[in-house]
């Protein structure tokens, strides 16, 4: 679950692989910023839901 929003967002966003060829290091921040994000709604939907 974890790994498909990850995926679905960062598609959403439009973060690819050309992106990540570059730009590394804005394609770390975007996707540390998404994993941040998918960690707080599973969190929330697992723990606290």
């Amino acid at each position: 679950m974890f790994s498909q929003l990850v995926d679905q967002i960062a598609n959403q966003e439009n973060i690819t692989e050309q992106l990540k060829a570059d730009r590394q290091m804005e394609w770390v921040r975007r996707m540390n910023n998404i994993r941040n994000q998918v960690t707080e709604i599973v969190n929330t939907m697992f723990i606290f839901g």
